[in-house]
């Protein structure tokens, strides 16, 4: 069943009420790679109970729910569609644990042409289930391959992310993955069977199992914490990037940055192939 735009931007998608505790944060925290220097202070403080620290871009998995991808009326074919982008602005920083509501709904669709496939927007805000208030928003750009040609533009389409500075990067680090970095990701809530199962990913076009392109932005997270922050998850009020190419779980992450004032460009590299599987990457830092 093809993609109707009218269908996908009437869908009335449930909100998602979820407690999360400092074992979810810590699990989170774990899956996109930090703590592996278990010495280093820094990185403790996201997976040791002791003052723990929520990573910002947890807000990714939390009141979410993956399910609406499968509506029918939606049309799309899950097996040919793949991350494109993610945004997450940050209204209040996150708590270790807490009660909140994810609220998603379709804001877009842009058909890149029948044989070219289309891109669907969606949006979430998240909440605190006890007050109300806005804790984050994330802004997610899914690419299905196989679903277009319904013609044009319908709803919002969000701007475009900026460009990377023609200059050599001010900063960088490499960041280690684990071959069961995707197995140890999907625990934090996005069980698509595509980062798990050999099988699905073979008939979607993959040797193996790919890493979560927000494991990957997690570990772009991870890359400003460390370098611009002194591992205070306060001073990142927004991040967003666009995938470019697969991460398989087992290599490393070459992420650099680049800083101008409150504001932080990045990419991240596959160190083993030279392929650069996150770009456009921009953050918004807090003083």
């Amino acid at each position: 069943m093809a993609i109707r735009p009218e269908r996908a931007l009437a869908l009335r998608i449930p909100e998602i009420a979820q407690s999360y505790d400092e074992r979810d944060s810590i699990l989170y925290a774990l899956g996109i790679g930090i703590g592996h220097d278990t010495t280093d202070p820094g990185q403790l403080g996201f997976v040791y109970e002791r003052g723990l620290k929520a990573v910002p871009t947890m807000a990714v998995v939390l009141g979410e729910t993956m399910g609406w991808v499968h509506d029918p009326r939606l049309g799309v074919d899950m097996t040919r569609c793949l991350h494109g982008e993610e945004r997450v602005i940050l209204h209040r920083p996150l708590a270790p644990e807490g009660r909140v509501v994810g609220q998603t709904r379709v804001i877009g669709l842009a058909d890149k042409g029948a044989g070219r496939g289309a891109l669907v927007h969606s949006r979430k805000e998240l909440r605190d289930a006890g007050t109300g208030a806005l804790i984050a928003t994330t802004q997610r750009t899914a690419f299905a391959r196989a679903d277009g040609g319904f013609g044009g533009e319908h709803g919002e389409s969000p701007a475009p992310l900026p460009p990377l500075p023609d200059r050599a990067p001010d900063l960088s680090c490499a960041l280690p993955t684990v071959p069961q970095a995707a197995l140890l990701y999907r625990l934090s809530g996005d069980r698509i069977p595509l980062h798990a199962d050999p099988a699905i990913a073979r008939a979607a076009g993959f040797d193996r199992p790919i890493l979560h392109g927000l494991c990957s932005l997690g570990i772009a997270c991870h890359a400003i914490l460390r370098l611009l922050c002194d591992y205070d998850p306060a001073r990142i009020a927004e991040i967003g990037c666009r995938f470019s190419a697969p991460v398989f779980p087992g290599e490393t992450l070459r992420v650099e940055l680049w800083r101008d004032g409150a504001a932080v460009r990045f990419r991240a590299l596959v160190a083993e192939r030279g392929v650069v599987a996150v770009t456009n990457g921009h953050a918004l830092l807090r003083d």
